[in-house]
Protein backbone atom coordinates (compact mmCIF):
# COMPACT_ATOMS: atom_id res chain seq x y z
CA UNK A 1 0.00 0.00 0.00
CA UNK A 2 2.84 2.31 0.82
CA UNK A 3 3.88 2.08 -2.88
CA UNK A 4 0.68 3.40 -3.82
CA UNK A 5 1.31 6.23 -1.05
CA UNK A 6 4.48 7.59 -2.95
CA UNK A 7 2.95 7.63 -6.21
CA UNK A 8 0.66 10.27 -4.75
CA UNK A 9 2.57 12.53 -2.88
CA UNK A 10 4.08 15.51 -3.76
CA UNK A 11 7.57 15.85 -5.22
CA UNK A 12 8.73 17.82 -2.06
CA UNK A 13 7.37 15.11 0.24
CA UNK A 14 9.68 12.64 2.21
CA UNK A 15 8.66 9.08 0.64
CA UNK A 16 7.92 6.05 2.54
CA UNK A 17 10.90 3.57 2.57
CA UNK A 18 8.85 0.49 4.47
CA UNK A 19 6.12 -0.03 6.71
CA UNK A 20 6.11 -0.95 10.48
CA UNK A 21 3.87 -3.02 12.27
CA UNK A 22 0.23 -2.40 12.60
CA UNK A 23 -1.52 -1.09 15.55
CA UNK A 24 -4.52 -2.36 14.74
CA UNK A 25 -5.40 -4.58 17.71
CA UNK A 26 -7.33 -8.01 16.35
CA UNK A 27 -10.94 -6.04 17.94
CA UNK A 28 -10.22 -3.20 15.45
CA UNK A 29 -9.24 -5.94 12.74
CA UNK A 30 -12.56 -7.60 13.30
CA UNK A 31 -14.71 -4.58 13.42
CA UNK A 32 -13.09 -3.66 9.84
CA UNK A 33 -13.85 -7.19 8.28
CA UNK A 34 -17.37 -6.83 9.80
CA UNK A 35 -17.69 -3.24 8.19
CA UNK A 36 -16.77 -4.32 5.11
CA UNK A 37 -19.58 -8.02 5.25
CA UNK A 38 -22.08 -5.13 6.39
CA UNK A 39 -21.21 -2.80 3.31
CA UNK A 40 -21.75 -5.90 1.08
CA UNK A 41 -24.59 -7.32 2.68
CA UNK A 42 -26.30 -3.89 2.65
CA UNK A 43 -25.49 -3.46 -1.13
CA UNK A 44 -26.68 -6.93 -1.79
CA UNK A 45 -30.23 -5.83 0.20
CA UNK A 46 -30.33 -2.78 -1.31
CA UNK A 47 -30.01 -3.11 -5.03
CA UNK A 48 -31.29 -6.91 -5.43
CA UNK A 49 -34.00 -7.24 -2.74
CA UNK A 50 -36.06 -9.65 -5.06
CA UNK A 51 -33.57 -12.39 -4.74
CA UNK A 52 -33.26 -12.44 -0.74
CA UNK A 53 -37.17 -12.63 -1.02
CA UNK A 54 -36.76 -15.54 -3.44
CA UNK A 55 -34.40 -17.58 -1.61
CA UNK A 56 -35.90 -16.91 1.71
CA UNK A 57 -40.18 -17.27 0.54
CA UNK A 58 -40.49 -13.78 1.66
CA UNK A 59 -42.26 -12.53 -1.58
CA UNK A 60 -43.79 -8.88 -1.03
CA UNK A 61 -41.51 -7.95 1.31
CA UNK A 62 -38.90 -6.38 -1.10
CA UNK A 63 -39.20 -2.77 0.77
CA UNK A 64 -38.69 -4.45 4.16
CA UNK A 65 -35.23 -6.36 2.46
CA UNK A 66 -34.40 -2.76 1.19
CA UNK A 67 -35.09 -0.89 4.42
CA UNK A 68 -32.76 -3.32 6.10
CA UNK A 69 -30.09 -3.23 3.43
CA UNK A 70 -29.81 1.01 4.22
CA UNK A 71 -29.59 0.28 7.68
CA UNK A 72 -26.45 -2.36 7.06
CA UNK A 73 -24.73 0.36 4.64
CA UNK A 74 -25.00 2.76 7.29
CA UNK A 75 -23.85 0.09 10.34
CA UNK A 76 -20.90 -0.74 7.66
CA UNK A 77 -19.81 3.05 7.48
CA UNK A 78 -20.34 3.47 11.31
CA UNK A 79 -18.03 0.74 12.16
CA UNK A 80 -15.44 1.63 9.19
CA UNK A 81 -15.32 5.56 10.95
CA UNK A 82 -13.58 5.77 13.76
CA UNK A 83 -16.84 5.47 15.98
CA UNK A 84 -16.54 1.99 15.44
CA UNK A 85 -18.39 0.86 18.68
CA UNK A 86 -21.59 2.93 18.32
CA UNK A 87 -21.25 1.02 14.43
CA UNK A 88 -20.51 -2.99 16.02
CA UNK A 89 -23.61 -2.00 18.73
CA UNK A 90 -25.73 -1.23 15.75
CA UNK A 91 -24.84 -4.40 13.83
CA UNK A 92 -25.88 -6.30 17.19
CA UNK A 93 -29.00 -4.45 17.17
CA UNK A 94 -29.50 -5.13 13.89
CA UNK A 95 -28.57 -9.15 13.84
CA UNK A 96 -31.72 -9.07 16.42
CA UNK A 97 -34.02 -7.49 14.22
CA UNK A 98 -33.08 -10.09 10.93
CA UNK A 99 -33.48 -12.66 13.34
CA UNK A 100 -36.72 -12.03 14.52
CA UNK A 101 -37.48 -11.32 11.05
CA UNK A 102 -36.43 -14.89 10.27
CA UNK A 103 -37.86 -16.76 12.89
CA UNK A 104 -41.10 -14.87 10.90
CA UNK A 105 -40.95 -16.64 8.16
CA UNK A 106 -39.64 -20.18 9.49
CA UNK A 107 -42.89 -21.64 8.84
CA UNK A 108 -44.09 -24.58 7.76
CA UNK A 109 -46.12 -23.53 4.96
CA UNK A 110 -42.86 -21.46 3.95
CA UNK A 111 -41.56 -24.05 0.76
CA UNK A 112 -37.74 -22.26 1.72
CA UNK A 113 -37.73 -23.36 5.22
CA UNK A 114 -34.19 -24.99 4.96
CA UNK A 115 -32.81 -21.47 3.55
CA UNK A 116 -34.66 -19.73 6.29
CA UNK A 117 -32.94 -22.36 8.78
CA UNK A 118 -29.44 -21.66 6.82
CA UNK A 119 -29.78 -17.69 6.80
CA UNK A 120 -30.41 -18.09 10.80
CA UNK A 121 -27.66 -20.31 11.66
CA UNK A 122 -25.32 -17.67 9.94
CA UNK A 123 -27.17 -14.49 11.02
CA UNK A 124 -26.63 -16.47 14.96
CA UNK A 125 -22.69 -16.52 14.16
CA UNK A 126 -22.27 -13.18 12.91
CA UNK A 127 -24.49 -11.99 15.31
CA UNK A 128 -22.06 -13.21 17.89
CA UNK A 129 -18.75 -12.19 16.09
CA UNK A 130 -20.70 -8.61 16.45
CA UNK A 131 -21.18 -9.20 19.85
CA UNK A 132 -17.66 -10.14 20.46
CA UNK A 133 -16.17 -7.01 18.62
CA UNK A 134 -18.44 -4.78 20.03
CA UNK A 135 -17.28 -5.98 23.36
CA UNK A 136 -14.07 -6.13 22.73
CA UNK A 137 -13.91 -3.03 21.28
CA UNK A 138 -16.06 -1.43 23.99
CA UNK A 139 -13.12 -2.27 26.47
CA UNK A 140 -10.41 -1.02 24.22
CA UNK A 141 -11.37 2.43 24.07
CA UNK A 142 -13.20 2.69 27.72
CA UNK A 143 -11.57 5.80 29.15
CA UNK A 144 -11.53 3.96 32.84
CA UNK A 145 -9.53 0.96 31.50
CA UNK A 146 -5.92 1.29 32.05
CA UNK A 147 -3.49 3.94 33.96
CA UNK A 148 -4.08 7.66 33.11
CA UNK A 149 -1.22 10.06 32.45
CA UNK A 150 0.23 12.96 34.81
CA UNK A 151 1.67 15.89 32.69
CA UNK A 152 2.32 17.55 35.46
CA UNK A 153 5.78 17.45 35.67
CA UNK A 154 6.10 18.53 31.99
CA UNK A 155 6.68 22.58 31.57
CA UNK A 156 6.18 22.17 27.44
CA UNK A 157 9.76 24.15 26.81
CA UNK A 158 12.51 21.54 25.28
CA UNK A 159 15.12 22.72 28.52
CA UNK A 160 12.48 22.74 31.29
CA UNK A 161 11.05 25.74 33.30
CA UNK A 162 14.26 26.75 34.93
CA UNK A 163 16.13 27.03 31.65
CA UNK A 164 13.42 29.01 30.54
CA UNK A 165 13.29 31.28 32.86
CA UNK A 166 17.14 31.98 32.75
CA UNK A 167 16.68 32.59 28.93
CA UNK A 168 14.15 35.09 30.08
CA UNK A 169 16.14 36.70 32.78
CA UNK A 170 19.66 37.17 30.16
CA UNK A 171 17.75 38.46 27.42
CA UNK A 172 16.13 41.24 29.65
CA UNK A 173 19.08 42.07 31.55
CA UNK A 174 20.89 42.25 27.31
CA UNK A 175 18.19 44.26 26.62
CA UNK A 176 18.79 46.73 29.47
CA UNK A 177 22.40 46.98 28.95
CA UNK A 178 21.39 47.64 25.41
CA UNK A 179 19.13 50.30 26.78
CA UNK A 180 21.75 51.68 29.11
CA UNK A 181 24.75 51.96 26.48
CA UNK A 182 22.41 53.73 23.74
CA UNK A 183 21.18 56.36 26.75
CA UNK A 184 24.56 56.84 27.74
CA UNK A 185 25.67 57.21 24.27
CA UNK A 186 22.74 60.19 23.68
CA UNK A 187 23.95 61.82 26.88
CA UNK A 188 27.79 61.73 26.12
CA UNK A 189 27.55 63.27 22.61
CA UNK A 190 28.70 66.79 21.64
CA UNK A 191 26.29 69.24 20.73
CA UNK A 192 26.90 70.77 17.52
CA UNK A 193 27.83 73.87 16.62
CA UNK A 194 24.86 76.14 15.69
CA UNK A 195 22.45 73.93 17.47
CA UNK A 196 20.17 75.34 20.28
Amino acid sequence: MFQFSNLVRSKGDPKIISTGASSLTSADRLARGLGWFSLALGTVELLAPHRVTEMLGMHGKERLVRAYGVREIVAGMTTLSPDKKAGLWSRVAGDGLDIATLLAEFRLDNPRRGSVLAALIMVGGITALDYIAAQDVTMQHDPKRGRRRSYTDRSGFPNGLAAAREAVRSHSAAKDSAAKNSSAKTRTQPVPAGAS
